[in-house]
C-alpha cells in the first residue's frame, strides 16, 4: 500500500498517478527530488485511511525522517489523470506544506484525498472532457526549507518559443504562489547564452536553473511546467508536468502550429508541391517519421528542422542557416546556391538563425551530418536491388493486408514487415534525392553561364528513351498508350495506380482504388495531342544543342557530358526511386484502411498519430472522442486558401485567411501581420524561376485542383498553386505551365521540359495576381510572365522586352 519513490518499479508506477510516478522517475535518474513516499489509492476506504494502511504511512515517515533529518513533510495528491500531456490539475487539488506532527499528517492526508470530490475539480474536468470520478494516490516529501518557491514554463507559454524559458517566484513556500494569493516577481532566461532578465536574487541560480530544464526535457520528451524550490543553495524539484496550454501542439483537436515556436524562416517551396494537402495526423506522422528517419540533427533548443504549420508542411530553412553560419560560410549564399531545391528567399528577407556554440558543434551537430552522410551513402547503394524488387514486395504485403482477420494480425504485419521497409525506404528516398539535389545547381548554372537558358534546358531534358523514360512521366506516356491501344488498363494500374496528386495524404485513396479513375483521366485527354511527338521534338531540341555546345565549346563538351550524364541517371534514380517509395507507402495506406475495418473506426483511423494507431493494434486505443475534434480541425484547415511559400515567425492561418490584403509570397510576423514585401514594381510583370524553355502567349487558366480538369481548355496556359505528378496528364493538353511554389527541381519542371511545355515556377501569387481569362505571355526561358490584356478589357499592356 506504501512504497517509496526509489521503491516504484516500471509494473507498479502507474499505480502512483501521474505526479508521483513522474517524481519516482525522476528521482531514479539523479534528478534532485527531495525524497518521499506514495500512499496507493488501494490504501483508502469510504471514511480515509485504512487502518492498516495508517500504520505503513507511521513507518514511513518514521524512515523518511532518519533518511532526511527534516521533521516537517509535504503533502500532495497523485490523480491518474494529474500532470498528463492533456491535463495538468494544477492548484485544482489540495496541497498541504510543512505538516509536523503524526496527527496533522493524518488530518493532512485526509485533506488532500477528499479533494478530489470537490467543484472545482468536478468543474476542471468537465472543461477538459475528463471522467469527473478520480482515482488518487497521496504523496508524502520530505519539506525543503525553501528560501525561494518557483514556477518555470521551459518553453514560452505565451508565444510557444522553446529557447526562451519564463516563470515567476516568491520568497518562502510556494503554496501562496500556486493559489494565487501572492504576487509572484517574473523573471525569464534564453537557453542559448542562459540570457536572464529578472530580478537579481534569483540571477545567480540561471545556470543551474538552465540546465536541469534542458535535462527534464530530454529525459521527459517535451516542454515542462515546473515547480521548484531554492534551500540550501540548490534548486529541488517539486514536480513536473507537460505544459498543456502551449500552443504548438493540442492533442485533444490535432490544432498543431510549429511557427509558434520562435523565429524561424520556413519554406514550403517544393515541399509544398510533394505534400500539397493539409495532413491528418496519421500523414503528418509519417512526414515526421520521414524526418526523424532522415536528419536526426538537434540545435540548441531543438528547433524543428520540418514543422507543421496549420496541417501544411514546411521545411525549417533556419536550421540549415545557422549550421552554415557556425562554420563560419554565408547563409544568404547557402539559400542561393539551393535554389534548386528551397526556391528563392527575397533579399530583403532577413534570415533568423539559432546561435551554436563551438562545443556544440563539433561535438554533436557536425558527428550527426556525418552519420546522415554516412548512411545516405550506404542507402544509394541500395537503389538498384530496391527498385527492381518493390513491386513484388507489395504486391505479397498486399495480399497479406487483404487477408487479415484481426488486430493482432495487422500489428504483426506493420511491426514485423511494413514499418522495417517504410524506414528503408525513407532512407532511400532521401538518398537519391540528395545526389540529385547536389548535382543539379552547379550544373544548369554552368550550362546556362555558356549556352543560355534555351539550350541549357535543351541538355537536361530529352531523357526518353523507351527504357529510360522518366518515372515522372509514367502517368503521360501510360494514359496516352491505353487510349491508343498500346497497353492494357490492367497494366497500366499495376504500374501507375499508386500514383497521384494527393499521394502523400494517406487518408486519400490512389487511382488503382477508383474504379472510375481511370475513365475520367481518359475522357479528359486531347484526342490530338501526341505524347511521343512532343518526346521527339524535345530530344530533337537536345541533339541540336549538344551539336552547339561541341562547336562552341569543345574543350569543355566532353566533361559536361559526363556531368549530364550523372544528372540524368540521377534524375532517372530519384523519380524511380519516389515511384516505388510511394507504392511502399500506398500500402501502410491500405493497412490503414483494414485496421480501420478491423477495428470499427472506418476512416477516422486516420486522425490518429503513429503512437495511438500501433496503441489501437495492441487494442489499447481509448481516445476516441477526440477525433469528432480533431477531424473538425482537420476540415477547417482543409477550407483556407494554400499560406505563404515562405513564413517567418508566428503565423495564425486564420488572421491571415481573413485579411483581404494577404499575400501568397512571404509572410513576416516579426514585423507585424501586414508586413510583407511589396509586388513587383511593375503590375504586370510576374517573375519565378525558369522552368522549362519556350515563349507562348495565350489564355490564362487557373485551377485549384486537378480534379477540375474536366473544366480546362486545350491550348489554354495552366495557372495553379502547385503541381505534382497528379497534374501531369494535363500538360500535354496545355500551352505553358505557371506555379506559385516551385523550383527547377519540380515535377512541373522536370515534366514540362522532357514534353517541351514552357513553363515559369515558382511565381509565389500567380494564382492570385491571375484570372482565368487574362491574356499572357509566358517565357519559361527568362521565368516570366507578363498580364497582355486583363479579361474583360480591350486595352493591351506595353510588352516587357
Amino acid at each position: 500500500m506504501i512504497l517509496f519513490f526509489d521503491e516504484l518499479t516500471e509494473p507498479t508506477l502507474w499505480l502512483a498517478g501521474g505526479k508521483g510516478a513522474t517524481l519516482a522517475r525522476l528521482l531514479q535518474a539523479g534528478f534532485p527530488v527531495p525524497p518521499g513516499f506514495v500512499i496507493l489509492p488501494e490504501s483508502f476506504g469510504e471514511d480515509g485511511l485504512k487502518s492498516r494502511a495508517w500504520s505503513q504511512v507511521q513507518d514511513a515517515l518514521a524512515r523518511l525522517r532518519a533518511r532526511t533529518g527534516v521533521p516537517a513533510v509535504a503533502v500532495r495528491s497523485s490523480a491518474f489523470l494529474e500532470d498528463g500531456a492533456q491535463s495538468s490539475f494544477a492548484g485544482v487539488f489540495d496541497t498541504r506544506l510543512n505538516v509536523a506532527g503524526e496527527e496533522n499528517l493524518r488530518q493532512a492526508i485526509l485533506d488532500v484525498y477528499l479533494s478530489a470530490r470537490q467543484q472545482r475539480v468536478d468543474s476542471y474536468s468537465r472543461a477538459r472532457s475528463l471522467p469527473t470520478e478520480h482515482t488518487v494516490a497521496v504523496i508524502v516529501q520530505a519539506m525543503v526549507p525553501a528560501r525561494y518557491s518557483g514556477i518555470l514554463f521551459t518553453a514560452d507559454p505565451v508565444t510557444g518559443n522553446r529557447g526562451r524559458m519564463r516563470g515567476n517566484f516568491t520568497s518562502g513556500l510556494g503554496d501562496r504562489l500556486v493559489s494565487g494569493e501572492v504576487d509572484p516577481q517574473d523573471f525569464s532566461i534564453e537557453k542559448i547564452g542562459e540570457r536572464y532578465d529578472g530580478p537579481p536574487e534569483l540571477g545567480r541560480f540561471k545556470r543551474e536553473l538552465t540546465r536541469l530544464a534542458t535535462r527534464l526535457e530530454q529525459f521527459l520528451g517535451s516542454p515542462q511546467d515546473i515547480e521548484f524550490a531554492i534551500g540550501d543553495g540548490r534548486v529541488h524539484i517539486l514536480q513536473a508536468r507537460p505544459i498543456t496550454s502551449l500552443p504548438v501542439h493540442d492533442p485533444l483537436t490535432g490544432h498543431w502550429n510549429d511557427s509558434l515556436l520562435g523565429e524561424f524562416l520556413w519554406t514550403n517551396t517544393n515541399f509544398g508541391e510533394a505534400v500539397p494537402d493539409v495532413m491528418t495526423p496519421f500523414s503528418w506522422s509519417m512526414n515526421l517519421l520521414y524526418i526523424q528517419v532522415n536528419l536526426p540533427v538537434r540545435l540548441p533548443g531543438n528547433p524543428p528542422i520540418s514543422g507543421n504549420i496549420g496541417g501544411r508542411y514546411y521545411f525549417n530553412l533556419s536550421v540549415m542557416a545557422s549550421i552554415v553560419k557556425a562554420v563560419g560560410l554565408n547563409p544568404r549564399r547557402m539559400l542561393r546556391q539551393g535554389e534548386e531545391i528551397f526556391g528563392r528567399v527575397p533579399e530583403n528577407v532577413e534570415i533568423p538563425t539559432i546561435p551554436i556554440p563551438l562545443w556544440t558543434l563539433l561535438t554533436d551537430i557536425l558527428p550527426a551530418m556525418l552519420k546522415v552522410r554516412l548512411r545516405s551513402h550506404a542507402a544509394r547503394r541500395s537503389i538498384p536491388s530496391f527498385i527492381a524488387e518493390t513491386p513484388g514486395w507489395c504486391a505479397a504485403v498486399q495480399k497479406q493486408i487483404s487477408a487479415l482477420q484481426s488486430l493482432t494480425d495487422a500489428a504483426d504485419l506493420w511491426h514485423g514487415r511494413l514499418l522495417p521497409n517504410l524506414v528503408r525506404t525513407f532512407s532511400i528516398l532521401q538518398s537519391a534525392t540528395g545526389v540529385l539535389d547536389n548535382l543539379a545547381g552547379p550544373l544548369r548554372r554552368d550550362l546556362e553561364r555558356l549556352m543560355g537558358a534555351a539550350d541549357a534546358n535543351a541538355l537536361l531534358s530529352a531523357v526518353n528513351a523507351e527504357d529510360h523514360l522518366l518515372a515522372s512521366l509514367g502517368l503521360v506516356m501510360g494514359l496516352w498508350q491505353v487510349a491508343h491501344g498500346e497497353m492494357g488498363r490492367e497494366m497500366f494500374l499495376a504500374r501507375f495506380g499508386h500514383r497521384s496528386a494527393h499521394e502523400i495524404e494517406f487518408s486519400m485513396p490512389r487511382p488503382a482504388e477508383d474504379p472510375d479513375w481511370l475513365d475520367r483521366q481518359l475522357a479528359t485527354l486531347d484526342p490530338a495531342g501526341h505524347v511521343p511527338e512532343m518526346l521527339a521534338r524535345q530530344a530533337e531540341e537536345h541533339a541540336a544543342a549538344w551539336s552547339r555546345l561541341h562547336v562552341q565549346h569543345p574543350r569543355k563538351a566532353r566533361s559536361l557530358g559526363k556531368r549530364i550524364a550523372r544528372f540524368r541517371m540521377a534524375e532517372r534514380n530519384r523519380e524511380a526511386v519516389r515511384s516505388e517509395a510511394m507504392r511502399v507507402t500506398w500500402m501502410v495506406r491500405l493497412l490503414a484502411v483494414q485496421v480501420g475495418r478491423l477495428s470499427g473506426l472506418g476512416d477516422d483511423v486516420f486522425f490518429l498519430y503513429q503512437d495511438e494507431f500501433e496503441s489501437l493494434l495492441r487494442d489499447q486505443f481509448r481516445g476516441q472522442e477526440h477525433i469528432p475534434a480533431r477531424r473538425q480541425n482537420y476540415e477547417g484547415f482543409r477550407s483556407l486558401p494554400p499560406y505563404p511559400s515562405i513564413i517567418i515567425g508566428a503565423f495564425d492561418p486564420l488572421r491571415w485567411a481573413g485579411d483581404s490584403k494577404r499575400q501568397l509570397t512571404v509572410f513576416d510576423g516579426r514585423q507585424g501581420q501586414q508586413a510583407v514585401p511589396p509586388i513587383a514594381d511593375d503590375p504586370n510583370l510576374l517573375t519565378g524561376f525558369p522552368g522549362a524553355a519556350g515563349v507562348v502567349e495565350g489564355i490564362a487558366h487557373v485551377l485549384k485542383e486537378p480534379e477540375e480538369s474536366s473544366q480546362f481548355q486545350t491550348g489554354r496556359i495552366l495557372i495553379a498553386h502547385t503541381t505534382n505528378i497528379g497534374w501531369t496528364p494535363l500538360f500535354p493538353r496545355a500551352a505553358a505551365i505557371v506555379t506559385d511554389i516551385g523550383a527547377p527541381l519540380s515535377h512541373a519542371a522536370i515534366v514540362a521540359r522532357e514534353l517541351g511545355v514552357p513553363a515559369v515556377v515558382g511565381c509565389g501569387n500567380a494564382t492570385q495576381r491571375l484570372r482565368t481569362g487574362d491574356r499572357v505571355r509566358v517565357d519559361g526561358g527568362r521565368g516570366t510572365v507578363e498580364i497582355i490584356r486583363r479579361i474583360g478589357e480591350t486595352k493591351r499592356y506595353p510588352h516587357n522586352q
